[in-house]
Order: structure tokens, then sequence, then C-alpha cells
């Protein structure tokens, strides 16, 4: 509409300014080197319009000659430019697909017809590393760490060369270099800050996880965790040395991340030393709600130095009533009160496990039995020990440490180690216990007292046997009832069949039997002849 709008506008002006010039003839009178030209006013503005557009139509010309030398040039560099394209993206699928032979065909291609460009650089390292040549690969990611535009592509490309050559040095090098730059990289940032920790830089682990943190590379919650290992990490490296910065690095941890075991059980162990009391069990106590774990029992239970036995099974017996259920506070419990020689409150916490020992409980029994008299008994349980299920311990990577460590020594990752059962992940098999319950002896009976021995109490019977579907027993203990630990599930996978696999061979079934047909004669064998 407003184009419609415009052409009428200007068809009006052209008739308007036609009339104009009719009713205004006039003479013009031009006089030039003898010669002498009278016209009209409008004429002579036509023949001016005429001379403009012809003057505008030889400049057109003209200036198309002189610039058809430069549009050559940019057409040329055009075709290039997509025939570049073309090999660089042909090539990189070819690197997706692993095809290696032509993507070293494409990237020769792109190198001849573009070799500055940044992504032919990058497609001639990539099909260089897929068809094994690192030198050309080195080659090719030195030459981009040399460009301002894919400096940090070349210095994660030589990263990558360093570990699989498994040259830690320049790894760390690369990755120092990386993270340098205002936009540290993800990788770089994660890479520098693993390189510190394993050098048992704590300072500068903590630094460069506060500028992860700055840069927005991890939330806050990964962030309170890391720095509460870190600097617990830090203050067992102090603990020899200074152990007032010690206790204050261990303090600022648990304040981080209370339930963090290590980080409460050293607190706990310093502010004993310094008489703090009341505030070591206090962080004891709220990592053992969350994480009942033996290092905290052991820490609690010697918080006063110069406390005898029957102390520390007190203090242990107050640490296990907040978590009645924990199969750590029974075990911590016995050990107290085997260490006392408190036999009845020992039989009591062992009672409930002895349906599924482990490791710890036959130690524990055989303990009782060599404390009882007994070496039949505690040899009988030693060997047992041998083949019962393994106790939860601190694992990473497949690793299993008898302490916990900050960081993996297997790859590096920060707080990589867990507490739990080393074979849980393996399958059916981890989880199952060698000896049935039908085949565990009693506990060792009690040895005649003498004068001098504590008084003790027989053992329980032996559970009876339970249904599959029947809860397990709860035996009272000292400390108020003991759960024993859930039996491990079941991890056998039913059978299923894909869609396509008709499953099993079925049993065969006779067919009915019939008469057979008869004979054929006569027309009826001709016909059969031809079906």
């Amino acid at each position: 509409m407003i184009r419609v709008i415009i052409y009428l506008a200007a068809i009006g002006a052209l008739a308007a300014a036609a009339v104009w010039f009719a009713d205004r003839p006039g003479d013009v009178v031009i006089t030039w080197q003898g010669s002498h030209i009278e016209t009209y006013v409008s004429v002579l503005a036509i023949a001016a319009v005429v001379v403009a557009l012809v003057a505008i139509f030889a400049w057109s010309i003209l200036r198309g000659l002189i610039r058809t030398p430069a549009r050559i040039r940019l057409n040329r560099r055009a075709r290039r430019g997509r025939r570049g394209y073309l090999a660089v993206s042909r090539g990189l699928i070819a690197v997706g697909s692993g095809d290696a032979r032509t993507a070293k065909r494409f990237a020769d291609e792109a190198r001849r017809i573009a070799p500055d460009e940044p992504l032919t650089l990058l497609l001639g390292a990539q099909a260089a590393q897929l068809a094994g040549d690192r030198a050309l690969a080195e080659r090719t990611f030195q030459a981009m760490a040399q460009r301002e535009d894919t400096r940090l592509l070349g210095l994660h490309g030589l990263f990558i060369e360093a570990q699989r050559g498994g040259d830690a040095a320049a790894a760390r090098l690369m990755a120092e270099e990386a993270a340098k730059s205002a936009e540290a990289p993800g990788w770089a940032a994660r890479a520098v800050l693993e390189f510190r920790c394993v050098a048992g830089d704590w300072e500068g682990a903590l630094d460069r996880l506060e500028r992860n943190m700055t840069a927005g590379l991890l939330d806050r919650a990964a962030y309170l965790r890391q720095r509460a290992v870190l600097l617990t990490a830090r203050a067992l490296a102090a603990e020899t040395r200074d152990r007032q910065l010690a206790r204050t690095l261990a303090l600022e941890a648990v304040k981080l991340a209370p339930t963090l075991v290590p980080a409460a059980a050293l607190a706990g162990r310093l502010l004993g030393e310094a008489g703090d009391m009341r505030r070591a069990a206090r962080v004891i106590e709220t990592a053992w709600q969350a994480n009942p774990h033996p290092d905290l029992a052991e820490t609690y239970a010697h918080l006063r130095l110069g406390d005898s036995a029957r102390d520390r099974l007190k203090r242990t017996e107050a640490l296990a009533r907040l978590t009645p259920a924990a199969v750590e506070g029974a075990l911590a419990v016995a050990q107290a009160a085997l260490d006392a020689r408190e036999f009845a409150i020992a039989r009591a916490a062992l009672a409930p496990l002895r349906s599924v020992p482990t490791q710890r409980v036959a130690m524990l029994i055989a303990k009782f039995a060599e404390m009882e008299g007994d070496e039949g008994r505690a040899r009988e349980w030693t060997t047992r020990a041998l083949h019962a299920r393994r106790d939860p311990a601190w694992t990473a990577d497949g690793l299993v440490s008898d302490r916990w460590m900050p960081v993996s020594p297997v790859t590096g990752r920060l707080d990589a180690f867990e507490w739990k059962e080393p074979l849980a992940e393996l399958g059916s098999g981890a989880g199952a216990v060698i000896e049935s319950e039908d085949d565990l002896p009693d506990l060792p009976a009690p040895a005649e007292p003498t004068a001098d021995s504590p008084k003790s109490e027989p053992l329980p019977p032996p559970p009876e046997p339970q249904r599959a579907d029947a809860a397990p027993p709860i035996a009272p203990g000292a400390n108020g009832p003991v759960k024993p630990p859930a039996p491990a599930p079941n991890r056998l996978i039913p059978l299923l069949h894909a869609p396509d696999d008709p499953g099993p061979d079925a049993e065969p079934q006779s067919e009915p039997e019939t008469e057979p047909p008869p004979p054929f004669t006569g027309w009826g064998r001709l016909r059969q002849l031809f079906k």
C-alpha cells in the first residue's frame, strides 16, 4: 500500500511539473562560438535529463571495467572459502566417525586451501591423533598455542597429549598456563586443583578453589564440601608442627561440613587435648549422628586423657545411645567392654551381630574367646574372620585404604574416598556370607569365675531360624535394643527375554496322530505331479 501511494505521488509530481512547464513555455537562447540555438525551457530540461542519464550509464560502465579484477579475486576467494568449508566439515565428520584415511585426505585439502584457518589446524590435529601420529598432533597444537585466537585450544590439546604420554609435569605446565587467563576454562581450573592437591600444596589448592568459585565453575554446596576437605588436609599436615593452627583449620572445616568424619575426629581430638571437652563432644556427636564411624567412637572414648577403661566404656555407651540401630555403635561398645573386661556388656553388644558376622565381629568374638581362655574357639573364629564379609572401609577408585586421604592416589580426584563396603559394587556375590546362621557356634562360655575375676553372665542361646519374611531379632544390649545389620539384599536378576527372543526352547509337544492319506491313483497322481 505504501509503495502504491509513493508511485501515485511521483506520477502526480511529474504531471504537475509538466503542466507547470506548459503554462510557462519561455524561450532559451544559447550562443557559443558562432553557434546560435533557440529552444523552449521544457526542451532544455529534457535534454539536461538525457545528458545526465547518459553520463551515469557511461560512468557505470567505466567503474565496472575498473573493478573487474577485484571482483574476479573476490569470486576466486569465495570459491576457495566454500571448498575449504566443505573440506573442513567433511573432515570433522570423518574424524567423528573414526575414518582416519578420509580425515587425513580432507585435512590435507583444507591445509592446501586455507592453511592458516583455526578450523584447518584443529582438523589437522584431530586427524593426526586419529591416525596415531602424536608428533604431528603436538606440532599442530603448538602452532595453535602460539596464536591468540586458538591459544586455549592448543594448550588443551597439548595437555591431553601430555596425559596420554604420562608426562605429568608437562600436563601441569599446560594446565597452569591455561588457568592464567582471565576466563580460565573448566578443564584447566579442575586440573590445576587436582595437581596441587596431589603435590600436597593445600594453600595453592585453596586459592585455586576460591578462583573456581568466583568464576562460577562449581555450585556453593560443592565449594563448601571441597573447602572443608582441603582445610582438613591442611590441618592434618600441620598437626605435628603447629597444633593450634591445626585446631583452627579443623574447626573451620567442621563449620563448613559438620558431617565430615575426618574433620570431626581431628577437631574433637585437638579440642580434647586443649581441655574444651564440651565442645569436642558436641562436634563428635553431630558427626556421629549423621555418619557413625569407628574413628569418631575412638576419639570420643579418649577425649579425656587418663580415664580408666570403665570411664571410656561409659562414654562409648553414651555415644552409642545416640544411634541405637547403628552397627558401629554396638562394635564400639563391645570393644570398650572388652578393654574394661565387662564381659556381660560385650556379650549383649555382640549377640545381635553374630547372625551375619563381618570380619570385625569375628575378630572381636575371637578376642573375647581368647580373654576367656578358650584358645580353640579363638582360633576357630579367627579362621572364620578370613572368610567373613568385609567391613566398610575408606574406598576410592577401587583402592582400599586403612585411613582417610583427601585425594585419590589413583586419579588425583579430590574428596574421592567413601566409607563403604569395598566389594559392595561387584554384584550378588559381594554381600554373601560364607557361613549360615545355623553353622555359627555359640559364643564362648565364660570361664570359671575366680575371686579376682569379674562376674559374667552366660551367653544367650543362638537365635532360632527365622522365616524369610520374618523381622530379624532384636536383642537388648547394655544401651538399649541393638538391631542386627540388615541381611544382604537379593541381587538375583530375573531372566527377562528380549522382544525378539523366543526364550528357552519349550518342551516338545507330541502332535496328534493322524491317519496317513490314501495313496494317489489315476488322475489324482497326475495332479500331484504338477503341484
